[in-house]
């Protein structure tokens, strides 16, 4: 599929994650899904080779890898029908399943280089395999996530967003503990989050007018005061100063009801004050087809919506349809298509 701006080839990079996950299995098992992406985008695989060979006999898999080892000169030689990589050695030996601290330098370059290609537009776009937080804290290196990261990285607003082919959810505040969450809540941040969310619905998505629909942030959206007062003092406010931008924004709504029929049949998205508040319903809706989305960056960045499922490596087990799903909108967002 070309691009609709340039007309050029959609170009994806690929993060396999922790080496130790199921990240390696499915980007090995892409394969698996040509031509439903491969024919419509230029995929690489970031990855050390000798892992995805090693990772495809436990598989019993015979995938056709070519390696692009002149990454100056990637995209002039790319084979159709086999899986590119571009190469980055593992920090330390990997043992399937068992997380190595040693490696948490290599996960982390492997975002520092897709980051790099996206940053030169020698990709269009990357999709992130799963990675382990807590074996990248302990190796010493800070880090939240792969949303935090590359926002960190490229000093913009990072608003996650999870999405289905029904439901798009996004968060006023990431990954953070339920106690820090009403402070982190501002004026000034929620009407940043909305204004990011509102663009990208309106240039990626290509909807021409959307409707966002905000929770509250307390029981029954604070119950007219009784139960928390951030939906008076912070919440409503920013929604009434962005309808006079022509904004269409509805709420706040208690979360409890929100997400029924009767709201979402009438919005495009949806705003959640926190993570716990919105993500179980969208991944109770659609577990294993859903995306994580990065809005705000000057690149499209999906990811999969599962962990590194280290019981899952090297069995065979792991289901690739996040990430084809995260792909596919990699592709869409590419390509803003108005609807």
């Amino acid at each position: 599929m070309a691009n609709s701006e340039s007309n050029t080839t959609i170009k994806l990079i690929i993060t396999s994650g922790e080496p130790a996950g199921i990240g390696p299995d499915i980007c090995l098992r892409l394969a698996d899904a040509s031509p439903e992406v491969f024919d419509h985008a230029e995929l690489y695989i970031l990855a050390d080779p000798d892992l995805l060979v090693q990772r495809a006999a436990q598989l019993k898999l015979a995938p056709s890898l070519y390696i692009h080892h002149n990454i100056e000169h990637f995209d002039k030689y790319y084979q159709p029908g086999k899986l590119n990589v571009i190469p980055l050695a593992l920090g330390s030996a990997c043992q399937t399943g068992k997380l190595n601290p040693d490696n948490s330098a290599y996960v982390l370059k492997m975002l520092d280089l897709a980051h790099d290609l996206c940053l030169q537009k020698k990709m269009h776009g990357m999709v992130t395999g799963p990675v382990q937080k807590s074996i990248i804290n302990q190796a010493g290196f800070a880090f939240t996530g792969h949303t935090e990261y590359l926002a960190d990285k490229t000093g913009a607003k990072p608003v996650m967003m999870l999405a289905t082919k029904t439901l798009r959810v996004a968060l006023a505040t990431t990954h953070l503990p339920l106690k820090d969450v009403s402070n982190a809540i501002t004026k000034e941040s929620l009407e940043e989050v909305l204004l990011i969310l509102d663009a990208f619905l309106k240039q990626q998505a290509g909807i021409k007018n959307p409707k966002i629909l905000v929770c509250g942030l307390n029981p029954h959206a604070g119950e007219d005061g009784n139960l928390g007062d951030e939906e008076i003092n912070t919440i409503t406010p920013v929604i009434e100063k962005l309808k006079t931008q022509n904004m269409r924004l509805l709420g706040p709504l208690p979360a409890d009801t929100l997400f029924t029929e009767k709201y979402l049949k009438h919005g495009d998205a949806v705003l959640a004050m926190y993570h716990d508040q919105g993500l179980p319903v969208l991944k109770y809706s659609g577990f294993g087809k859903a995306v994580n989305i990065t809005l705000g960056l000057p690149f499209v960045r999906t990811s999969v919506d599962h962990g590194t499922a280290l019981d899952l490596a090297g069995t065979g087990e792991a289901s690739i349809s996040s990430l084809v799903e995260a792909i596919k909108m990699a592709i869409q967002y590419s390509s803003p298509n108005e609807k």
